[in-house]
C-alpha cells in the first residue's frame, strides 16, 4: 500500500497570514497544496487564479496540486504555469477531448491526474488509463468547500478500487477530494486512497494538537469550520 499523502486545500486556507500558513505546512512536511481553479463555468463558483498561483510559487516550494474545474482546459494550459513537481488534474466532464487534453499536459513532465464528478459512471475512464498517473474521486460535487458527502461515493471508492484491480492497473495513484473526516478518511484509505485533499472538514482531526500548540484562539476559524494552518497534521495523521 502506497504511502498516504496530504494536499492541503488552499480555497480553505487563512489568506490573510499566507505566509504562516505556508510556514506551518513547510514545518509538517505537507506533500502538495491543493489549489481549486474555477471558471464560473464548467462549476457555478470562480476560485483561485493564475496569479494567485504564480504568488504562492515565490512563498514556497512545494509542489502544487492543481485541480482544474475550468471548461475545455486543453487550451488554457500555457497561463497556469505547471511545473514537473505538480499534479495537474482536469475533469472528465470538461470537455469532449478528454484523451487530447491530457496529452496536452504531456510536455510539461506532470504527474496527469483525471477527476470524476459523483454521478459520473466509474467505466468512464477506461479508454484514458494508458494517460493517466492517477485519479481524483470527488466525493461531493464540485464549486463549494464544506458540503456533505455524497453517500453513494464511498461505495464508487471501492468499485473503483476494483475496478483498477481488474485493469491491471494497480499503479494509478487514487485521490480523494471533499468532506474527508477522519472517518470517511480511514474508510477510503481502505478502498486503496493515498492522496487525501485536506479542507474545510479535516480540520477536526487535528485540533486537539491545535489547542496544546496555544493557537487555538486564533487559528481556528469557526465560521468556516477549518485550521488555516493544521498545526499536528503528520504526527496526527489517522490516515
Amino acid at each position: 500500500m502506497r504511502k498516504s499523502q496530504i494536499s492541503a486545500s488552499m480555497m480553505c486556507s487563512n489568506l490573510v497570514d499566507l505566509q504562516v500558513t505556508i510556514d506551518v505546512f513547510e514545518k509538517e512536511k505537507v506533500e502538495y497544496l491543493h489549489i481549486d481553479v474555477m471558471d464560473g463555468e464548467f462549476v457555478p463558483n470562480f476560485g483561485l487564479g493564475v496569479d494567485y498561483i504564480r504568488g504562492l510559487r515565490e512563498l514556497t516550494s512545494i509542489p502544487l496540486d492543481l485541480h482544474l474545474m475550468i471548461k475545455d482546459p486543453e487550451y488554457k494550459l500555457p497561463w497556469i504555469g505547471i511545473y514537473k513537481e505538480d499534479i495537474v488534474t482536469i475533469h472528465y466532464e470538461s470537455t469532449f477531448q478528454v484523451q487530447r487534453a491530457l496529452d496536452y499536459l504531456v510536455p510539461y513532465g506532470c504527474k496527469r491526474f483525471l477527476a470524476i464528478n459523483p454521478a459520473t459512471p466509474i467505466g468512464q475512464i477506461e479508454e484514458v488509463l494508458d494517460y493517466i498517473d492517477g485519479v481524483n474521486l470527488l466525493m461531493v460535487n464540485p464549486g463549494f468547500a464544506g458540503q456533505k458527502i455524497v453517500p453513494s461515493t464511498l461505495r464508487k471508492a471501492e468499485k473503483l478500487q476494483k475496478f483498477l484491480q481488474e485493469m491491471h492497473r494497480e499503479d494509478i495513484i487514487l485521490e480523494v477530494d471533499g468532506n474527508i473526516t477522519k472517518e470517511h478518511g480511514a474508510t477510503l484509505r481502505s478502498c486503496g486512497a493515498s492522496i487525501f485533499v485536506a479542507g474545510a472538514f479535516s480540520a477536526p482531526m487535528y485540533r486537539t494538537s491545535e489547542k496544546k500548540s496555544g493557537n487555538s484562539g486564533k487559528q481556528w476559524n469557526k465560521k468556516k469550520n477549518c485550521l488555516p494552518g493544521m498545526h499536528g497534521l503528520k504526527n496526527r495523521r489517522i490516515l
